[in-house]
This record gives structure tokens, C-alpha cells and sequence, in this order.
């Protein structure tokens, strides 16, 4: 189960995710907002709190640029959030930083590009390997906090 939110500037793209979502079959649960002004670090929390207690596996999380919104995610344990551009970094950050969270700009992307990019993002597992002790250090980091 997927987790999914956006602020105003993410909603546009958020809705195409959204029916994405649904050819695909995916199963998700929308954290906001619906078009109305609101603070992207409250929906980042409203998305991550789905995955750190277990009601999801992974989020997608959208704002203007996917930087705000992936600043305020990282500040939640056990979250690796990571903005996506293109397919390429969406398949390597699932690869190299088993990441959780997929974060794009709806002002940076069109919703052919980020197609792609979700479609890679849930496609693609963690390799593991030498990648897992990577992972591990971030992880050591978090909490040492």
C-alpha cells in the first residue's frame, strides 16, 4: 500500500499519479491536500507517519519542486525520501538507498515524465549488497540524533 500527498503547487500532478495508480491497480490511501493552500511539512508528515507505523509500505509525496517536501520527510526516522527527475534517479535510489519515499516537483515535470518515474520507483527493489551497509549508515545517523 502506497501512501500519496502534495501541497497546492503538487496537485495538478498529484491527481494524474492518481489515476496512474488506478490503471495499475496499486492500492493507496491520499493524504491531501485537495487543492486548497496548505503547508507541505504537514503533508510529509501525514504520508510518513502511514509508512513509520506500518499502514504503508512506501509514499509518493509531491510539491513544487519536490525539495521542500523531501526536506521535511527526511526529518522523520526511518524515512529515506528522495527527489526523482527522471526514471534513471528513481531506479537508483530504490537500488542504491532502498528509498521509501518518491518525491517530484509538479512545477519541475510533466505527468508523461513522471509516469515514468513512479512506474520505475514501485518496479524496482533494493539490491542490497554493499548498498544494505550504505543504508545502515544512514539509518546510524538517524539515530544518533
Amino acid at each position: 500500500m502506497l501512501a500519496i500527498g502534495c501541497d497546492r503547487a503538487g496537485y495538478a500532478l498529484k491527481c494524474e499519479v492518481m489515476k496512474l495508480l488506478d490503471e495499475l491497480g496499486e492500492k493507496y490511501t491520499d493524504c491531501g491536500c485537495n487543492g486548497e493552500t496548505c503547508d507541505y511539512p504537514d503533508i510529509a508528515q501525514a504520508v510518513c507517519e502511514k509508512i513509520t507505523v506500518g499502514e504503508c509500505d512506501r509514499g509518493i509525496l509531491i510539491c513544487g519542486t519536490g525539495i521542500g517536501i523531501s526536506m521535511a520527510a527526511n526529518k522523520i526516522k526511518g524515512i529515506r525520501a528522495a527527489v526523482c527527475h527522471n526514471e534513471y534517479t528513481a531506479e537508483f535510489t530504490r537500488l542504491h538507498n532502498d528509498a521509501n519515499v518518491l518525491c517530484m516537483g509538479g512545477r519541475v515535470i510533466g505527468s508523461g515524465v513522471a509516469e515514468g518515474i513512479v512506474k520505475k520507483f514501485l518496479s524496482t527493489g533494493f539490491e542490497g549488497g554493499r548498498h544494505a551497509e550504505r543504508v545502515k549508515k544512514i539509518t546510524d545517523i538517524e539515530n544518533r540524533r
